[in-house]
């Protein structure tokens, strides 16, 4: 009798190892996935490739431009304007023009020298012409406005520092120099003798041309011998028969007539 308990033990210990056994061993156990070691990285962007420009081609280097052409201005002489300057009579040597504060000046050293300058950018047919001009040596000078210049001739109102005035036709020579027609004349009472300052007014329009001196008509009159028809506009300044003469030109002005 006194075993009987330790084999009851041992049974009841048994079928509870047993029933242990088949508790936990009736189903498989859940899988667990592996935790990912990393996670997965986007791939890097790209970046895109540097477009390089296209090479530029040179910018061309600028040409130097022709000063414009003008049909009317007033030519104040700050600088030389790089007009047509001659003689038609007398030595070049003797003859100076020189562009100092705002003026061109005439020096002429001789006798019988006619200088003059001619504006090229246009050809007038009817045109108004003014120029002041100031006396700085001997009194028997000439101050002329010419129109209608070309190879056929001119007209040109000259007027000599001693009072006088003519209205000339002027056309060049085989010889080179300029041959002058008188057409008219006489006196000058608007100009101021001297060391002065004094303004002429020459206009061209069809046959009759209009002479004026400081503003005051002094001749109105018809040409119908030469007919000259239209030139460059310009003006002159002479020496006669007493040297130096100093002209000092401060403007010049192409208007319409």
């Amino acid at each position: 009798m006194k075993k009987f308990p330790r084999l009851f033990l041992f049974i009841s210990l048994l079928i509870i190892v047993g029933l242990a056994c088949s508790v936990s061993g009736g189903g498989d156990a859940p899988v667990v996935p592996p935790a990912q070691e990393q996670q997965e990285q986007p791939p890097e962007a790209t970046a895109a490739p540097t477009e390089i420009p296209p090479t530029l081609a040179p910018s061309p280097t600028p040409q130097p431009t022709e000063p414009p052409v003008l049909q009317y201005f007033k030519e104040e002489f700050d600088q030389d304007p790089k007009w047509k300057y001659f003689l038609t009579h007398g030595d070049e040597n003797e003859a100076k023009v020189e562009f100092v504060d705002g003026l061109m000046s005439f020096n002429l050293t001789d006798t019988g020298i006619f200088a003059y300058y001619l504006y090229e950018g246009f050809e007038y047919e009817d045109v108004r012409l003014d120029i002041r001009a100031e006396n700085r040596g001997k009194n028997n000078n000439n101050v002329s406005l010419v129109c209608r210049h070309s190879d056929e001739g001119w007209y040109e109102f000259s007027t000599e520092g001693g009072g006088v005035w003519y209205l000339l036709a002027g056309s060049i020579g085989g010889n080179g120099n300029a041959n002058y027609d008188t057409l008219v004349s006489g006196g000058a009472l608007a100009l101021k003798q001297g060391k002065e300052v004094n303004e002429y007014t020459m206009i061209c329009q069809g046959n009759e041309i209009r002479l004026y001196i400081n503003d005051k008509e002094i001749k109105v009159f018809k040409e119908t011998k030469y007919a000259f028809r239209k030139g460059k506009a310009g003006f002159n300044i002479s020496s006669l028969n007493v040297y130096p003469i100093i002209v000092e030109v401060e403007w010049f002005e192409i208007s319409e007539p």
